[in-house]
């Protein structure tokens, strides 16, 4: 295959696979900036390595390039980043308690550690098996199966007081 082929192929792939990546970088990063930032690190490492794992499944190797990027730069900096930015507001939403709850999650995942959160990202918003996220992951399925146990257990006690609370508001 040509260079321009391979150029092709490559650029058709970002375009489709941007908008699907975005969200899980995002979700695993933290907020919108870095994860387009991590998302954009990746794509730049994955086209140097487009020949070989265009062959296999680019997607799976992407993936595993954000949670690995993003544990990477984790232990660069080691601390929390405060921010005064205001959350994108939700598309399509329906009222001030659907942000409310919405805000409410983003900040309960932020809070879980990294490895927790990858394993809540990668089931629930990439749809992968226990068996396919540990295979992202680079872990046994029993790690996996821990780790979401634990972040699922945290988010339940974060999350109880605010869905209650919202619940409560959106019935008046």
């Amino acid at each position: 295959m040509s260079r321009e082929t391979e150029d092709d192929a490559y650029a058709a792939f970002v375009e489709e696979a941007w908008p699907r990546h975005l969200r899980t970088a995002t979700l695993i990063a933290g907020n919108r900036d870095l994860g387009e930032e991590l998302l954009q690190d990746c794509l730049v490492k994955l086209y140097v390595r487009w020949q070989r794992v265009s062959v296999d499944d680019p997607h799976a190797y992407l993936r595993r390039m954000l949670v690995n990027g993003n544990i990477s730069r984790w232990r660069r900096f080691r601390r929390e980043t405060l921010t005064a930015e205001i959350p994108e507001p939700a598309s399509g939403h329906s009222g001030p308690a659907d942000d409310d709850t919405a805000d409410a999650l983003h900040r309960a995942l932020r809070a879980l550690p990294l490895k927790q959160r990858a394993v809540v990202v990668l089931r629930y918003v990439e749809d992968l098996t226990e068996k396919d996220t540990a295979a992202v992951l680079g872990c046994s399925v029993g790690t996996v199966k821990s780790h979401h146990a634990r972040a699922m257990t945290r988010l339940r006690t974060v999350l109880s007081g605010t869905w209650w609370k919202h619940q409560e508001v959106a019935a008046r």
